[in-house]
């Protein structure tokens, strides 16, 4: 885990419901924090201090809430974005223990070089994020995952393929496909155009052996008996 504590302020709210649409108009984030069976709490923040929150820390990272100077350790469970607008709408917290394990999920690092990019092939990312278990000072900010072994199409890496960190568990299915080599819509195209080039050649031939064939059977025809 990156070093140094992730601090966001915010202040508990009242307003629910309808009255959500005042509060993002006036530049804030409506929030949840949960905590181990315990009442939930509602809060809300400035937008621009979450997002850079949400940046910094993902659903990784811990953070260090401060609710009217009360501190709280969470980690970003779930967030919600505006489809249309491509803003955050709301934000959900969870509260944690450093002694006490928890899944959550961390971003995928592609490192290496790929002889298959060299050869100017494609790289299909299918998985960016990998849901692992640990306690909050293990977890890490990223799971390293080495594409130096791609180099021809069809070749492929899986959750299975992940440098795991010590005292990490990787919850997800380790079949699960992260990235995969493919041929770009170029070679793609090229590829059929040689493919109608050769047929069309092919039926040419056909035509002509076809032609002489029906050449020679009229001159058969036509012989004095």
């Amino acid at each position: 885990m990156s070093s140094g504590d992730i601090v966001l302020k915010l202040q508990k709210r009242e307003v629910v419901g309808k009255g959500l649409a005042k509060i993002r108009k006036d530049g804030l984030i409506p929030a949840v924090v949960h905590d181990h069976g315990k009442p939930s709490v509602v809060v809300m923040g400035v937008y621009s201090d979450i997002a850079k929150v949400f940046t910094e820390a993902g659903k990784h990272h811990p953070v260090q809430l401060d609710i009217d100077g009360k501190s709280e350790t969470v980690i970003i469970k779930e967030v919600d974005i505006n489809p249309v607008k491509n803003l955050i709408a709301h934000v959900v917290f969870q509260a944690i223990r450093q002694d006490e394990k928890i899944e959550t999920e961390v971003p995928i690092t592609m490192e290496g070089d790929s002889p298959a990019q060299k050869l100017g092939l494609m790289l299909i990312s299918h998985l960016s994020v990998v849901e692992v278990e640990a306690f909050p000072k293990d977890l890490p900010d990223k799971i390293i995952l080495d594409i130096s072994t791609l180099s021809e199409i069809g070749d492929k890496l899986t959750v299975a393929n992940l440098v795991i960190p010590d005292r990490v568990t990787i919850i997800s299915d380790p079949e699960n496909l992260i990235v995969s080599v493919e041929e770009t819509k170029a070679q793609i195209s090229e590829e059929a155009e040689e493919e109608e080039a050769a047929e069309g050649a092919e039926g040419e031939t056909q035509g002509e052996e076809g032609a002489e064939a029906g050449d020679e059977s009229t001159e058969k025809t036509t012989e004095p008996a």
